[in-house]
């Protein structure tokens, strides 16, 4: 049975971020990962894994001003400081927290500028946070986005992320593969994650449509969970979903899956 993490910025919304904690742990998990740790001190949040006897599975470089759209902003031409300074708060907070994943979003494309610039841009950023975060023994990974849900995202295909990949030249550089995002934009799954397993460190999931918990869409995820154990993946998979009803009453589908198993 694959692992899961909860996902605290999805999860649990019916409570204060910092009680949310104990709460996924009452639910029966182990892990949790969340998109930003930056607003709440290093301190308050270890000590909240700590006692809930928790692993801090994920969370994602700074990535802009989200309040005003901003995804990320590794692909933004002008902003390279400010993303390198990013890195390295996120290695402090990786580090008081014991994370050994950072995720970066890329941001979305900016109209207007060269493309070859913009390449050249996200290129240099993932190539000096992939070298920092590798010195620091966490790997760098990188997550396509579907442009249904944010229009213009500059990575929105495995291939197109794995390609990017190459082109920095870096070892550090894992695939975080979100199901959900990856059902609307490229739909082989299976396959997908058989053929590109060694590039894979983290996965997430949703259901498609509405990006509600397993069980309430078109994904067949009774399969797919198996598919994942055959092919051996020994990751966290993080529930990165929107309970249809409260976190408690929709989580039917984690004991659906323990029985399976």
């Amino acid at each position: 049975m694959p692992k899961f993490a909860a996902n605290l910025t999805m999860l649990f919304n019916e409570m204060e971020f910092m009680d949310r904690f104990a709460a996924a742990a009452k639910a029966g998990f182990r892990g949790v990962e969340y998109l930003f740790p930056y607003p709440y001190p290093k301190e308050a949040l270890a000590e909240a894994l700590s006692e809930n006897g928790l692993a801090q599975v994920l969370h994602n470089l700074p990535a802009g001003d989200w309040a005003k759209g901003e995804r990320g902003i590794a692909c933004l031409p002008g902003r390279e400081g400010e993303f390198q300074d990013g890195v390295g708060t996120a290695i402090e907070y990786a580090r008081a927290l014991k994370c050994r994943k950072l995720n970066c979003l890329v941001g979305i494309t900016p109209a207007g500028i060269d493309p070859a610039r913009v390449e050249k841009t996200v290129a240099e950023n993932l190539r000096f946070a992939a070298r920092a975060l590798d010195a620091a023994g966490i790997q760098l990974l990188v997550e396509p986005v579907n442009t249904y849900d944010i229009p213009g995202f500059h990575l929105s295909r495995t291939n197109q992320t794995l390609d990017l990949f190459e082109r920095v030249g870096e070892p550090n550089l894992w695939l975080q593969y979100d199901i959900y995002h990856m059902q609307r934009t490229e739909g082989e799954l299976a396959a997908t994650i058989t053929r590109h397993l060694s590039r894979i460190a983290h996965m997430q999931l949703a259901d498609n449509p509405g990006r509600n918990e397993p069980g309430t869409g078109e994904i067949n995820y009774e399969f797919l969970f198996q598919h994942i154990d055959n092919c051996g993946y020994a990751g966290w998979i993080g529930c990165e979903y929107k309970p249809r009803t409260s976190t408690v009453e929709g989580l039917g589908w984690v004991a659906h899956a323990a029985v399976r198993n």
